[in-house]
């Protein structure tokens, strides 16, 4: 049986010009803006070594769905089918718990670790969603630092895109921190 190639085409969002590379109906990898397109098709192509294509109808659906969650719709993305080959179980079910929150809404490192069966795996949570494949569609933006506060986002752009994209959602977060967060309280300026 010949498989069918890896296809990927940018498109246009309210953060950037998001990639996605599929095959057949299938999400194989998803990218959040780079600061140039070139340098988000350059990302995309080296990790998927994907084809420029035009998008088959599930796949045009799944870019619809992204763009207008980006927009601030509450679009639901579940019906997205993507190629979890070769990512590990422990991974695997870090996704399908984050898979799970709700836009608009975020849990902590620590409560996908709990939903995993022990707090202690939360380090582990960060390590597998900064290895996400599927940022927006797998919607690792949703997962905090403990109190809320943002943390670990590997995308380009860090925490300021975590930040704007749960922004856009609408999404209570945690004041940014300060200056002066990392002082002792002592030494801290009083308001």
């Amino acid at each position: 049986m010949l498989l069918e190639t890896v296809q990927f085409t940018l498109f246009p969002t309210a953060v950037g010009d998001c990639g996605i590379a599929w095959r057949g109906d299938t999400v194989v990898a998803t990218f959040l803006p780079e600061k140039t397109p070139a340098a988000t098709e350059a990302r995309l192509l080296k990790r998927t070594g994907a084809k420029k294509g035009k998008p088959i109808a599930a796949i045009e659906l799944a870019i619809q769905s992204i763009s207008a969650l980006l927009e601030g719709e509450k679009a639901d993305l579940s019906f997205i089918t993507c190629d979890l080959h070769g990512i590990d179980p422990f991974s695997m079910k870090v996704y399908s718990v984050t898979r799970t929150i709700p836009v608009g809404e975020t849990l902590t490192y620590g409560d996908v670790a709990l939903q995993l069966g022990d707090k202690l795996y939360a380090q582990r949570v960060g390590q597998a969603l900064g290895r996400n494949p599927f940022p927006i569609i797998i919607p690792c933006h949703r997962v905090v630092g403990a109190n809320g506060k943002l943390v670990g986002f590997s995308a380009p752009g860090g925490t300021e895109t975590k930040l704007k994209m749960l922004s856009i959602e609408g999404a209570q977060i945690a004041d940014p921190p300060s200056l002066f967060d990392d002082l002792p309280l002592a030494t801290k300026p009083q308001d």
